[in-house]
């Protein structure tokens, strides 16, 4: 079984974040483009202003501020991972269930 979407939300900031620790140019970029080309803007309001964002930290990150894009990006990776763990399962659910006979286990 894969990441879920969510969790490959936190693994892209996780990227950014450590790329930008490393003043890591392309791969801060390329990881941040990700994550602002996943948008989904059927939910406009929310993503119109993750856009901002997103382009707010490439802009920093061209200036050479990796500081503030940082900042950030750690802000919003916290808020995602509150996300994942609030509505994500803590286990996952069996891929199969034991096959029962006659009220007993297989």
């Amino acid at each position: 079984m894969g990441a879920s979407p969510i969790h490959l939300v936190v693994m892209a900031y996780d990227v950014a974040i450590s790329s930008c620790e490393k003043q890591d140019f392309t791969r801060a970029t390329r990881a941040i483009t990700i994550l602002r080309d996943a948008l989904n803007f059927d939910y406009a309001e929310a993503a119109v202003g993750l856009f901002r964002l997103y382009q707010w930290c490439l802009d920093c990150i061209r200036q050479g501020d990796y500081n503030a894009a940082l900042q950030t990006l750690r802000e919003l990776r916290e808020a995602w991972a509150t996300v994942e763990k609030r509505y994500m399962p803590l286990t996952p659910p069996p891929a199969y269930a034991p096959a029962t006979v006659a009220g007993q286990s297989a």
